[in-house]
């Protein structure tokens, strides 16, 4: 959240929350388990490879990248995102 005209104003989704004084406030996102971590535009480019078949479309090559999603002493999760069909899935442990 950034400070604005003496309010707080969340940058993903313009909540606004008014406030007598700039302070620092820290706002807690709950993801439901469907959600996925978006990779956008030219940065899939960047992204390694690997050989792995696509549940939508059979496609047997896929973008992949980590994401630490849970407690810093849990396991990163594995995200994956068809060369094709763009459809994107994560791995579980």
């Amino acid at each position: 959240m950034v400070f604005q005209d003496g309010k707080l104003v969340c940058r993903k989704c313009g909540y606004e929350k008014s406030v007598e004084e700039e302070k620092e406030e820290v706002v807690v996102e709950k993801r439901s388990r469907e959600e996925v971590p978006v990779i956008e535009g030219e940065n899939l480019k960047t992204l390694p490879t690997t050989n792995v078949v696509c549940p939508a479309c059979g496609n047997r090559e896929a973008y992949w990248w980590l994401r630490q999603l849970r407690a810093a002493d849990e396991s990163e999760v594995r995200f994956f995102r068809c060369t094709k069909c763009g459809k994107t899935w994560r791995e579980y442990d």
